[in-house]
C-alpha cells in the first residue's frame, strides 16, 4: 500500500490529537467510498477489475496512464483478455 499525504485543517488536527484514537487512514477511506458510491462504482467491482489488470501484468503506474475512470479500466482488462495468446496464435 502506498501512503500519500493529506492536507488537513487546524481544526481537523486539533479534533484528531483530542481523539488520537480516531483512525484517520478508515475516515479517508469512508469519504473514498462515499465518492465511489456517488459515481456509480462499486469498490468490489473496481478490486477485482484492478487484480484482473495486474495479473495481466499492467503496473498501478500503467493503469493510471491508460485509463480515467472505470469503464476505461474495464476495458482496458477486456482487449487483454480477447487478445490471443502466443500459444493461441502458433497453433493457427
Amino acid at each position: 500500500m502506498i501512503t500519500r499525504s493529506a492536507t488537513i485543517e487546524e481544526i481537523d488536527e486539533l479534533y484528531l490529537r483530542w481523539n488520537d484514537h480516531i483512525n484517520a487512514s478508515a475516515l479517508f477511506r469512508r469519504a473514498l467510498r462515499e465518492e465511489m458510491e456517488v459515481r456509480g462504482v462499486d469498490p468490489d467491482e473496481l478490486r477485482e477489475l484492478l487484480e484482473r489488470a495486474r495479473e495481466q501484468g499492467y503496473t498501478l503506474d500503467e493503469i493510471v496512464k491508460n485509463t480515467n475512470r472505470f469503464d476505461d479500466l474495464q476495458s482496458l482488462v477486456e482487449e487483454q483478455q480477447s487478445q490471443p495468446t502466443t500459444e493461441d496464435a502458433t497453433e493457427d
